[in-house]
């Protein structure tokens, strides 16, 4: 169930008014019972509701109209499990909180989900298991409201041999604090009473790292603090957590998240979560009447009220799909966390390197000089990551054996809907701290991953249905559109055996081919390995766009190829032969998926695991690999991911949703300018 939608609406049309509320992502998702949002300032005749944020001042204008016109007021206020990131930076939320009643942290008044709670008819056995599962999900994630925040740096909060206790400041002005019946006077109080009752404990005090920062002022005075221990530092509250025996606080989320963990929470305010049982509540209000455990609270105000929406989708979702996003997001933010000193990038891609290395914690900065990204790497106590295509002997000099992480990107294997050569921007990446999937040369972390990883079924059963989702939406890494072809001419009754021409100076060719390393070659290494076979000669599209080097004369083609498919796309060309030959092309990789024979005249990244027929050896390649486990490492464990349309970090299968959904991209060659342009553009960086 998304949302306590029982009780609210249906609505027309619903006023936004107010601009920042207007242009939360998937707004139409979250309310689905608003037949139509009007994002406008004056209402027209269809209006019959209006709706804010919550009951700030950017919304008086909002709540004024509705009182005025007597119409319903939506107040919408961020979920309990938010983000990644703050919304303030642009990070789209995953849940949202609707209430036509007044808002769940003020108890001035009543609210939509203190009513929920008073009524309690709604739970039953299987929402209360539900609950506990989720309860579990989210202790053993760490997972908060916005998730940005590192782990708690090793060393703050050690074991000892005695209680220890949270005292939870607010920023001052939090309005949850005047709506919980609090006032600054109330965090000298719980100061004073934690000082008096716990005086045998560790007082640890929490402030908000805003407060550290001097961006805000806290509600407890610097001059109470003596003698405590202060935590300042941004960390993830999960891991605070899980040093405390008990918490103190007034209106905090952190006394929920405390308390589903099982800690004694003791409020001086009122929050939502107080007056229903599991608290020690210093504050009562007589409309909270039921007794509730922290399972039966957990299910109210996690599983039903929020509404959920996936940021990636815009579809309504569940607390557990949205908690497996926000672990997705999360785990990007902190790969990418830190300072990063981008190097050989060409203008055109900063803008898909913003996206692709994006982290609310992290920086990153354009070098075209080795020595330069070293130092200011060393000096940011960051990493360099640099365009492996443009590595040289010199390059590879200067930034070996440094202080600093180095990584090499490149395009993934489904990498967008148009080359890379007409600037099309890539939606995937990989990153490899040894070499590089294309070098045969030296071990790579793709390499390394494929011969000693451990994959677990639940990986195995992924790269399944990845491998026939990718069949069944004929996604490649280019999604092309494929030209008319006569490949229903092709003869039945010979082996159809398809060669795929590549760029001649591509790295994979420089470090992975030994005789034959171009497409004449190639062609006749495949005709003499095949001399009955029907031949089907398919240029790489980059050769035939006229953006790269690797064309065969006609003349010299017709000589060894029955037919030369021209501008025609992979997949199609895949689907009518019977086999591949190829040097070192992905293309094999894509035949592979499809149940296609392959022979190798080079060492791609996907051979020498026992499931292509190879004309060179592999000495390091000892492990004999499944389709599935191939896949598993090659399409889920090594790439990054984002989605083109939100710029938001996502695994391959939500990419090839979006590729599937979308019409292939026509070959082109794109205007270099334009390209910088659109790369560079304001808000190209994703936020998330």
């Amino acid at each position: 169930m998304v949302g306590d939608e029982r009780r609210l609406g249906p609505f027309r049309a619903t006023l936004v008014p107010a601009r920042g509320v207007a242009g939360l992502p998937h707004l139409e998702a979250f309310l689905p019972e608003c037949g139509k949002l009007v994002r406008a300032i004056r209402p027209t005749g269809e209006i019959d509701s209006v709706a804010g944020w919550g009951f700030k001042l950017t919304a008086a204008y909002a709540r004024r109209l509705a009182r005025r016109r007597g119409w319903p007021y939506l107040a919408l206020e961020d979920g309990f499990l938010r983000s990644v990131g703050l919304g303030e930076a642009g990070a789209p939320p995953v849940s949202l909180l609707v209430d036509d009643l007044g808002v769940y942290y003020d108890v001035r008044g009543p609210s939509r989900l203190e009513a929920l709670l008073e009524d309690g008819s709604w739970l039953d056995d299987g929402l209360l298991a539900r609950a506990h599962g989720v309860i579990d999900l989210l202790r053993r994630s760490g997972l908060s409201k916005t998730n940005a925040a590192p782990p708690l740096r090793s060393g703050l909060l050690p074991a000892i041999g005695r209680r220890r206790v949270l005292v939870v400041d607010q920023t001052a002005g939090d309005a949850s604090i005047a709506g919980g019946l609090a006032s600054p006077a109330t965090f000298a109080a719980m100061l004073a009473a934690a000082r008096r009752d716990e005086g045998d404990a560790e007082i640890v005090v929490r402030r908000h790292p805003a407060v550290a920062a001097g961006l805000k002022r806290g509600c407890l005075a610097e001059g109470d603090l003596a003698g405590l221990t202060v935590l300042d530092e941004d960390c993830r509250i999960a891991d605070v957590l899980e040093r405390v025996d008990a918490v103190y606080t007034v209106s905090s989320l952190t006394g929920f998240e405390a308390l589903i963990r099982g800690l004694p929470v003791r409020c001086f305010g009122l929050p939502f979560y107080a007056g229903w049982g599991p608290t020690r509540d210093e504050v009562n209000i007589a409309r909270r009447t039921r007794i509730h455990s922290p399972a039966s609270l957990f299910a109210a105000c996690y599983l039903i009220f929020p509404r959920y929406v996936d940021p990636l989708t815009g579809e309504p979702t569940t607390a557990e799909a949205a908690i497996a996003r926000l672990i997705e997001l999360r785990a990007h933010s902190d790969r990418h966390a830190g300072f990063t000193a981008a190097l050989g990038f060409a203008p055109w891609k900063h803008g898909s390197a913003r996206t692709l290395l994006y982290s609310p914690r992290g920086e990153i900065a354009f070098f075209t000089k080795g020595r330069s990204a070293m130092k200011a790497a060393e000096q940011r106590c960051g990493r360099v990551v640099f365009w492996a295509a443009r590595e040289t002997p010199a390059l590879e000099s200067t930034l070996a054996g440094g202080p600093v992480p180095v990584l090499r990107m490149e395009d993934g294997f489904i990498r967008s809907s148009g080359l890379g050569s007409d600037f099309h921007r890539a939606a995937s990446a990989v990153l490899d701290d040894l070499g590089v999937y294309y070098d045969a040369t030296r071990p790579s972390r793709l390499e390394v991953l494929l011969e000693e990883a451990d994959f677990d079924e639940a990986i195995l059963a992924r790269a399944r249905a990845l491998r026939q989702k990718l069949n069944e939406a004929k996604v490649t890494k280019y999604n092309l559109q494929a030209a008319p072809e006569a490949a229903a001419t092709w003869p039945a009754d010979r082996f159809r055996l398809l060669v795929t021409g590549q760029v001649e100076d591509d790295k994979s060719i420089l470090k992975g081919c030994e005789s034959v390393r171009s497409n004449l070659a190639l062609l006749a290494a495949a005709r003499a390995a095949h001399p009955d076979a029907f031949l089907v000669f398919k240029p790489h599209p980059d050769v035939e766009a006229g953006n790269r080097k690797g064309a065969v004369a006609a003349k010299d083609a017709a000589r060894i190829a029955d037919v030369i498919a021209s501008q025609t796309g992979i997949e199609a060309c895949i689907a009518a032969t019977d086999g591949l030959a190829t040097m070192t092309s992905l293309a094999g990789f894509e035949a592979l998926l499809r149940g296609k024979p392959v022979w190798t005249f080079g060492r791609p990244f996907y051979a020498g695991w026992g499931l292509t027929t190879d004309a060179l050896d592999f000495p390091r390649r000892r492990r004999r690999l499944t389709l599935d486990e191939l896949v598993a490492g090659a399409l889920i464990a090594y790439p990054i991911y984002v989605r083109p349309d939100t710029g938001l970090p996502c695994e391959a299968e939500d990419l090839v949703a979006f590729l599937e959904s979308k019409t292939p991209a026509r070959p082109t060659r794109l205007r270099y300018l334009r390209a910088v342009r659109e790369s560079l553009r304001p808000g190209a960086r994703a936020l998330y």
